[in-house]
């Protein structure tokens, strides 16, 4: 039956290791703020992927040019990011004016008393419009007390990626919103190991954002649930080991060579070199992908929903986030840099200099009305705009929930919990140990958390 709709607060996850300092220096002083002098400088630190690889390229020639603010940069893979940005927000370290961050964070460390609200920000904005950004992203991102902590960057959701010369090849038709046994069935016929193809690519690198990104959503559309509604943990139940089995035995079976240490970035590689029929991650990846600079499979690229078992969708919703951590001197210069990198304008830009397949889409509604972005993104626009709408951080699965979140559970703890158990998942993947094992130790780590919540 439909599935009825409800206010949503809250992705995934991305990596390239790359560490970048941009510094530069400009005399002009405009901007929106009383900052913007020559002398000021703000630090940056970003998740390694490649719409923020692009965004540390533009910087200087456009913002720093225009607002005579210098921005030096560090970017990091995914798992890094994570530990890092907590590292440094949580101990009020005050190394960064700007992190990225993402929908699992921004409530929990908003209430923590750790980030600046950016409501005052964007209203005082005239040129930001606030009311342009997606709802969904703008709930993932609010406190309890109903304001804005971090500003969007792109927003996504999850599907299905394919090979359309592979599936031709074989006869094959992917249906608009398969199963996982379908799925299963494809990776089957497609699994060429002498021409170096896997029948399909999915994450299996540790970590709560990295393997339990796609795995959590299989685990909800298979029945299953990390918590019950009274927080019951539910780690070792059938639903969930029956839905954990068929992840790791498809990617031992038809997965990609290295899967134990693949996570967005590797997939997104091997996918985009033609060496996966199939895919199943963020919606982002389909800019990259669509790309011919930096993709083979550019214009070869089917779209499919997230698959499902015994839910309707099973889509996960995310966003990665330019946050102000309260520690910032710079707080005035930090908004114009995180106004300027998430506003209409930069869109146009992106587009216009490098590309509109690369345009960091999924958080404003006026993205989908530019006709070269509808063009060039007219094979995945729709679908990823529908899956971020259908994608429920209330109800994500076949049972109520104590806490929101499609791929994670939004609580403190579940970075730990949700990490420990992608180790022991991960290690499966590479048949060192047994799910039902894997499973039995998360069971007993949830139960702990859970007694702090009964």
């Amino acid at each position: 039956m439909p599935r009825t709709r409800t206010p949503r607060r809250w992705r995934s996850t991305l990596a390239v290791a790359l560490t970048v300092a941009l510094v530069s220096t400009a005399c002009s002083g405009a901007g929106g703020g009383s900052s913007g002098d020559d002398d000021t400088t703000l630090t940056v630190l970003m998740v390694g992927n490649p719409q923020m690889e692009d965004l540390a390229k533009v910087t200087a020639e456009n913002f720093t040019k225009d607002t005579g603010i210098t921005v030096r940069f560090t970017i990091l893979p995914e798992n890094e990011l994570r530990d890092k940005v907590t590292q440094d927000v949580a101990t009020q370290g005050g190394q960064y004016d700007v992190a990225t961050i993402g929908a699992y964070e921004a409530p929990i460390w908003a209430q923590n008393g750790w980030l600046h609200e950016l409501s005052s920000y964007a209203d005082a904005d005239a040129g930001y419009d606030k009311g342009d950004l997606l709802e969904p992203m703008v709930a993932s991102l609010s406190g309890t007390d109903g304001k804005l902590y971090a500003a969007p960057f792109y927003g996504e959701s999850s599907f299905l990626m394919y090979n359309k010369d592979l599936f031709a090849a074989k006869g094959l038709t992917m249906p608009e919103r398969p199963t996982w046994q379908q799925v299963a069935g494809f990776a089957a016929q497609l699994d060429d190991k002498p021409a170096g193809v896997a029948g399909i690519c999915l994450r299996g690198l540790p970590g709560w954002g990295e393997l339990f990104a796609p795995l959590t959503t299989v685990v909800n559309t298979f029945g299953g649930t990390w918590f019950e509604k009274d927080w019951t943990p539910k780690v070792n139940a059938p639903e969930f080991t029956e839905a954990t089995k068929f992840y790791v035995d498809l990617l031992r079976a038809h997965g990609q060579p290295g899967a134990p240490q693949a996570g967005f970035t590797e997939c997104l590689n091997t996918f985009g070199q033609g060496k996966a029929a199939m895919w199943y991650d963020a919606t982002v990846a389909a800019g990259t992908l669509e790309d011919p600079a930096s993709s083979a499979v550019a214009g070869k690229v089917g779209y499919a929903y997230a698959p499902v078992n015994r839910t309707e969708s099973s889509s996960w919703l995310w966003t990665w986030a330019l946050a102000m951590p309260k520690t910032t001197k710079n707080a005035e210069a930090a908004w114009k840099f995180i106004s300027w990198a998430t506003g209409k304008e930069y869109e146009k830009l992106i587009g216009g200099s490098l590309g509109w397949p690369r345009v960091p889409a999924g958080k404003r509604q006026s993205t989908y009305q530019i006709p070269e972005y509808r063009q060039s993104a007219q094979s995945f626009a729709d679908i990823t705009l529908k899956s971020i709408q259908e994608a429920d951080p209330v109800n994500p699965g076949a049972q109520p929930r104590p806490a929101l979140g499609v791929q994670f559970v939004g609580i403190p703890e579940f970075a730990d919990l949700g990490t420990k158990v992608s180790q022991e998942v991960s290690a499966a993947i590479a048949g060192q140990t047994t799910v039902d094992k894997a499973l039995a130790d998360g069971q007993r780590l949830a139960e702990g958390v859970a007694a702090r919540h009964r």
